[in-house]
């Protein structure tokens, strides 16, 4: 199993194009947010998702949830905060702190079930699972 870091940041800026009329960032863009952190959170443990998925394992949302605190508005600077909740022998657990400065203004979570080619529920790669 891969060693988690308890927490991973990145920080980045909000672009024209995920704002609506109004220059909030779309709710469509959140769970887009989410997949950024927990995407570059398994990069820093020597792993990707290219990598996984060639090994013919999936990761699939299986449960996403969001709470939206303030808006995000076009060209905020904000930083996501991703941390994983837990681990089973098919689902990892993720959760989300979005902030822009010191404010959190969003929080979420998902659930990340692994299935095989064919859409069925099958155990994490062993460097994913958990170790015991």
């Amino acid at each position: 199993m891969v060693d988690h870091p308890p927490f991973h940041e990145i920080v980045f800026r909000v672009r024209y194009a995920e704002t609506d009329q109004m220059g909030f960032v779309h709710h469509s863009n959140y769970p887009v947010y989410f997949e950024m952190g927990r995407t570059e959170m398994l990069r820093t443990t020597g792993l990707d998702y290219k990598t996984v998925e060639e090994q013919g394992f999936l990761l699939v949302i299986a449960k996403l949830t969001c709470r939206f605190i303030q808006p995000a508005k076009y060209d905020d600077e904000l930083k996501l905060r991703t941390s994983i909740k837990r681990i089973t022998y098919v689902r990892i657990e993720h959760k989300y702190e979005l902030y822009r400065g010191d404010d959190l203004i969003c929080e979420g979570e998902t659930t990340l079930a692994c299935v095989d080619r064919d859409g069925a529920l099958t155990r994490l790669p062993p460097e994913l699972g958990p170790t015991s």
